[in-house]
């Protein structure tokens, strides 16, 4: 593994390819729709990391796996294949072992243990690899919490993508109830307040705003509006 990953840290914006755009932040600031939109009017590949890490985070659940054991919890990702696919509406598919789980891994469960599980060594590396093998070929829209900082640390265009603590948990209050799940917006809001600091202060990736990356808060944009924003900063980056 330790091979296999000196090997992808070698990667560069000098190989021929086209350019790679990350998109980090927090949880609920709009990442996974705005890169999806976005990847869309590119015509690029739209890589949803965090859908990885949920992939996982299901099947350990699925398969009762202790999620305080992170040996356990790295052995399954070693023995398990996570698979994304863009169909031709520009929607991502995730497969765990073939099996499409896009909706399952959006569960409140899996939100609740994710922010742990990514946090292993062991599984970033494994993950780390799948991800930047994805990139190679350049033209990828790469949304998650390291992309600008760890896993693309040479992309062209880096943004880190925010919103108010509020804002983020009446979205997130939002998406539960269209699924049917009915939870008390404050007990959402302390939801991830509690992710957002074991995000930042994991010692293995924290979430942070890469160098050079362009911040863009969005707490009062629409998703529109966010991807018309990070097009102006793609535009002008690229153009350079």
């Amino acid at each position: 593994m330790r091979n296999s990953l000196e090997a992808y840290r070698k990667f560069s914006p000098q190989q021929d390819r086209g350019p790679i755009i990350t998109i980090d932040g927090p949880a609920a600031a709009g990442k996974s729709t705005a890169a999806r939109l976005l990847a869309q009017r590119l015509g690029y590949l739209y890589l949803d990391t965090g859908a990885m890490y949920r992939a996982l985070t299901w099947k350990a659940l699925r398969d009762k796996v202790d999620m305080k054991d992170k040996r356990a919890l790295s052995q399954l990702a070693e023995e398990t294949q996570i698979t994304l696919s863009c169909q031709a509406d520009g929607k991502l598919k995730v497969y765990v072992d073939g099996e499409d789980v896009t909706t399952s891994i959006r569960s409140a469960e899996v939100d609740r243990f994710v922010s742990f599980v990514s946090s292993i060594k062991e599984i970033r590396e494994r993950m780390v690899l799948q991800q930047r093998k994805m990139g190679m070929r350049g033209k990828v829209v790469a949304e998650g919490r390291d992309m600008g900082t760890v896993v693309f640390p040479e992309a062209e265009v880096k943004i880190f993508l925010e919103a108010s603590l509020k804002e983020r948990a009446r979205r997130r209050w939002e998406e539960r109830r269209e699924k049917g799940v009915f939870l008390e917006r404050e007990e959402v809001e302390t939801e991830l307040a509690n992710r957002d600091r074991m995000d930042s202060q994991r010692k293995i990736s924290p979430l942070k705003k890469a160098e050079g990356a362009i911040v863009i808060d969005n707490t009062h944009l629409s998703i529109s509006q966010t991807v018309e924003r990070i097009l102006q900063v793609v535009r002008e980056k690229l153009n350079r």
